[in-house]
C-alpha cells in the first residue's frame, strides 16, 4: 500500500471512511513551520453514536473469534506499520515537530511492536483455577468488556495510540479511538492500515475531534464501558468525574514531574549522556522525562558545568534535517505555556543557566515553535516550577547531601510516575528504589522498557496500570465459576 498524508483527514467508522456528521473540520498545523497543512474532522456526539452502533454490531463475532484469527489481523497491522515506516515517520514529524530520525528510531517501530506484542500475548493469556480440597473447583473466565474508548495524547501520537488500541482489540473488545486533534495524521493512517489488514468492519473505529466535542462524548456515552486515557492530570480529573459515577472501568496515565537522582559514585559518562537524553528527548514532551535533576552536593558544580556545556551543543532546527537534535514543540498554545513557565521560574528567583529563549531557524522553519533547551537552578523545592508539570525542554537543578535529603526532594511532588537513580552501590539502589514514590524506577538507565511489565504512576500521575497482562486484564471482566465435585 502507498501511504500519504492527505489534505483532509476522514473518520473511520464501521469500516468506512467518512466526513464528520457536522461537516466541520479543524486546521491541522505543522509546528515546525506554523503552517496549516491539512484538515481534521471536528466530530461530535453524533459521530460517536454512529461508531458505537457499528462497534456493537461487530462485537459478537469479534469477541468470540479465535485468538489465532485475532492474532493474524493484529500481526498484519504490525507488518504494515513496519512496511510503511518512512511514510509514517514523516507524517509523525510533520504533525508533532519531533526530529524525523526520532520518529524512525522510536515512535513508529514501537507502534509496530505494540501490535505484535499483544497479538502474541493474547494467545498465551490464561486464566486461573482454584481447587477447594476435594469439595469444588473454581476457575476464572476473562471475557471482553464490550465497546471501549481509547483516547491518546499528542506527544507520542502513534506510539501511545497503539499502546491502548492493541490490547483492547486483542482481548476481544471493539474500540472507539480518538487521537489528539493536535496530531491526528498517523491515527488516520493507522485506519488505512487496519482496513488493509482485514480488520472486520466496526471492530476498530477511529474518530477525530476535540477533547470537548469528541472526547467527552466518548467518556459520557452509556454504551462505552471502559475508558483508557493518557494525557494531562487536569483532563484525567474531568474524565474521572464523568466516568466514575457511571461505573466505567478507568485507566488514567497522567502527568509526571520526575526526579533524576544522581550520586557521586555513578558511571559519569553514561549518566551524563543519558541525563541529556532524559531531559530533552522529544523536546521534553515525554511524561517520563526527568525534569527535576537532583545531584549530590560533592559533584554539583562539576555536573552543572558539563551538563550546561553539552546541552548548549544540541542542534535546534528543522525536524527533517538529520543533524537536528531538537525539533519544535507541538503547537503555538504549548509554546506559549512553556515560555510562561520559564518566566514564572525567573519570578521565583531561578537563575537561567542555559536557554530560556525562542529559536527561529533559517529557512522554512523561521516561524516555527522552537525553544532552547533550558536549565534552571536556585529554585526552592516547593516552587511552582519544581511542583508543576511543564512538559517542555526545561529542567531544574537541586543539590542534596544525604540519601534522606534526596528522598525528601524526590518525593516532594504530588506526581509519582517515574524516577531515575544513578549509583554503583547495589544496596543504595535497592533502598532508594523502594523509598521513592513512583510507579516506574530506572536504575542506571532511562526509558528501557519491557512491555511485559506494569506501567503507570502514583497519586496525580494516574490510576491503573498498562502493559503486559495488566492491560489484558483491564480490557476484560473476570468471572468466577465454582463447580461442586
Amino acid at each position: 500500500m502507498n501511504l500519504a498524508a492527505p489534505q483532509q483527514i476522514l473518520n473511520y467508522i464501521g469500516g468506512e471512511f467518512c466526513d464528520p456528521e457536522s461537516g466541520k473540520f479543524i486546521d491541522n498545523v505543522n509546528p515546525a513551520t506554523a503552517q496549516v497543512y491539512s484538515q481534521t474532522p471536528d466530530s461530535t456526539s453524533e459521530d460517536i453514536d454512529l461508531a458505537v452502533a457499528s462497534a456493537q454490531k461487530a462485537f459478537p463475532e469479534w469477541s468470540t473469534a479465535s485468538p489465532e484469527f485475532r492474532f493474524k489481523v493484529l500481526n498484519k497491522i504490525a507488518e504494515l506499520i513496519e512496511a510503511n515506516l518512512e511514510a509514517l515517520a514523516l507524517a509523525e514529524s510533520n504533525d508533532n515537530g519531533k526530529p524525523l530520525w526520532l520518529s524512525k528510531k522510536v515512535d513508529i517501530p514501537r507502534a509496530a511492536e505494540n501490535f505484535r506484542f499483544f497479538a502474541t500475548g493474547l494467545i498465551h493469556f490464561a486464566s486461573e483455577s482454584h481447587a477447594m480440597q476435594g469439595k469444588a473447583i473454581n476457575y476464572t473466565l476473562r471475557q471482553p468488556i464490550g465497546v471501549v474508548g481509547c483516547i491518546s495524547p499528542w506527544n507520542l501520537p502513534l506510539y501511545l495510540f497503539t499502546w491502548k488500541i492493541a490490547p483492547a482489540l486483542a482481548a476481544g473488545n471493539c474500540v472507539i479511538a480518538k487521537p489528539s486533534e493536535v496530531t491526528p495524521m498517523t491515527g488516520y493512517l493507522l485506519s488505512l492500515i487496519a482496513d488493509a489488514a482485514g480488520m472486520p468492519a466496526g471492530v476498530l473505529n477511529i474518530v477525530h475531534g476535540t477533547g470537548a466535542g469528541c472526547g467527552s462524548s466518548i467518556v459520557s456515552h452509556p454504551d462505552i464501558k471502559a475508558i483508557s486515557f493518557t494525557g494531562s492530570t487536569r483532563a484525567g480529573k474531568d474524565i474521572a468525574a464523568i466516568a466514575a459515577p457511571m461505573f466505567k472501568k478507568l485507566s488514567l496515565e497522567l502527568g509526571g514531574k520526575n526526579p533524576n537522582i544522581i550520586f557521586a559514585d555513578c558511571n559519569w559518562e553514561k549518566m551524563m549522556r543519558t541525563t541529556l537524553q532524559s531531559s530533552f528527548a522529544n523536546q521534553g514532551q515525554i511524561c517520563l522525562c526527568g525534569s527535576r535533576i537532583l545531584i549530590e552536593e560533592s559533584i554539583y558544580e562539576q555536573f552543572k558545568k558539563e551538563f550546561v556545556e553539552r546541552a548548549s551543543k544540541l542542534t535546534i532546527g528543522d525536524p527533517l534535517e538529520e543533524t537536528s537534535r531538537q525539533g519544535a514543540v507541538v503547537s503555538k498554545a504549548h509554546f506559549d505555556k512553556v515560555m510562561a513557565c520559564i518566566e514564572q521560574a525567573k519570578k521565583e528567583g531561578g537563575t537561567i543557566l542555559l536557554g530560556g529563549e525562542a529559536v527561529h531557524p533559517a529557512g522554512r522553519c523561521a516561524e516555527g515553535y522552537f525553544i532552547q533547551p533550558t536549565i534552571i537552578e536556585g529554585l526552592d523545592a516547593n516552587s511552582r516550577t519544581n511542583m508543576e508539570e511543564i512538559f517542555g525542554p526545561v529542567v531544574s537543578l537541586q543539590s542534596f547531601r544525604t540519601e534522606e535529603e534526596a528522598l525528601v526532594l524526590a518525593n516532594a511532588s504530588d506526581y509519582g510516575l517515574s524516577a531515575t537513580i544513578w549509583t554503583e552501590q547495589v544496596s543504595r539502589a535497592h533502598h532508594m528504589a523502594a523509598k521513592v514514590h513512583s510507579g516506574i524506577i530506572w536504575v542506571n538507565c532511562w526509558l528501557l522498557r519491557d512491555l511485559r511489565t506494569p506501567f503507570g504512576g502514583f497519586r496525580n500521575s494516574g490510576v491503573g496500570r498498562e502493559g503486559g497482562w495488566e492491560a489484558l486484564r483491564f480490557f476484560t471482566e473476570p468471572k468466577n465459576i465454582c463447580i461442586e465435585i
